[in-house]
């Protein structure tokens, strides 16, 4: 004998409901991350381009591209850290240690630059593994963990370096097997437009597209974000904090890496006390760029557009004629405004 049961449909949706209003495009833009940065970057610009007539040439757009990549590609790296809720102080130091590795090992071996440039990524892998490893494991903000590699590093560089080679600088590569290659991938120039690009230019476009990607569609840019925004709650829905963690200190090491691979086949040579307070520079782009410093928000593109507003302000002050002497009072000034003009249109934003 069998029964019949009676279903009924669930009852239509009511006016309201439907008639739920959707957020227009104005209001999705203002709301993200890097939207505040671009309204400050076209500020930046206008401001240079009315006072600075150099500033309105086609080279002078190559000079400030190329400024703005040397931070924006390791920049890049520290924005999804700072997502993820972490600093890293050991970047700027970081990038010249992977330079004197690279320079050290080929030359004193006698071996071909390009044997130096992967013993050099292993090596500024393994930094940004411990950085990482000691953050996860004991429970030390990474504030003190980096700086206290920072300070490693700058003492380990100037060091070695002046006990191998007797001075604080290595010696010029140019002539090693390999360098005309490595030098191609690292610090060739290429013709665009008229102009005459330097290739950080496209790699730092290509970084920012892969974090952009990384951070937007796939499973680890969930992570990252969950991690930053809300680490314990992010472990107990089964998110490997830990890993995530150690893969963003490894993605800054690694980046740190190809900028200063950069600096080495640029100029053929590297001071052992250079990097340094470059980490801050990163960081700012980040901020500039929307990261907020508690993590948990913010996005690859907006660091490069935070690196952009660095490199037309750096430039804009020399192309404007203005006393150099006061040089790092209208750098400051500048960063100020703009990051005032992104907490702005953010307020904006989430009142709307």
């Amino acid at each position: 004998m069998s029964t019949t049961v009676a279903t009924q449909s669930p009852p239509p949706p009511t006016k309201d409901e439907s008639a739920r209003p959707k957020k227009s495009l104005v209001t999705t833009l203002l709301g993200r991350p890097e939207i505040g940065a671009f309204a400050a970057a076209v500020a930046v610009f206008i401001f240079f381009f009315v006072i600075a007539e150099p500033f309105r040439t086609l080279p002078a757009l190559s000079t400030i591209l190329y400024a703005a990549s040397t931070i924006g590609i390791v920049a890049v790296g520290v924005a999804l850290l700072m997502i993820g809720g972490e600093f890293d102080l050991s970047a700027g130091v970081s990038v010249v240690t992977g330079a004197l590795t690279a320079s050290m090992i080929s030359y004193q071996l006698s071996a071909n630059m390009w044997v130096g440039v992967l013993v050099s990524l292993l090596v500024m892998l393994l930094i940004g593994f411990i950085n990482g490893y000691l953050v996860v494991k004991t429970g030390i903000p990474s504030f003190l963990v980096t700086l206290s590699t920072f300070f490693m590093l700058q003492g380990i560089n100037l060091g070695v370096t002046r006990i191998v080679t007797g001075t604080v600088a290595t010696p010029n590569v140019a002539d090693i097997d390999g360098f005309n290659s490595a030098r191609a991938v690292f610090a060739s120039d290429f013709s665009l437009g008229g102009i005459t690009l330097r290739i950080t230019v496209l790699w730092w476009i290509v970084f920012t597209l892969v974090g952009t990607w990384i951070l937007l569609r796939t499973r680890v840019g969930n992570w990252i974000f969950a991690v930053g925004g809300n680490a314990a709650s992010a472990r107990a829905v089964g998110v490997p904090v830990n890993k995530v963690k150690i893969g963003l200190f490894m993605g800054v090491a690694f980046l740190a890496w190809f900028y200063g691979m950069h600096v080495l086949f640029a100029f053929n040579t590297v001071q052992s006390g250079q990097g340094v307070g470059n980490e801050f520079i990163y960081i700012i782009a980040a901020v500039v760029g929307g990261a907020l410093l508690t993590g948990g928000y913010g996005s690859a593109a907006g660091s490069a557009i935070g690196a952009f507003i660095f490199g037309m302000t750096v430039q804009g002050i020399v192309y404007a004629g203005w006393n150099p002497d006061w040089f790092k009072a209208f750098l400051g000034v500048m960063l100020l405004g703009a990051v005032l003009i992104n907490l702005w249109v953010q307020r904006t934003a989430t009142r709307r």
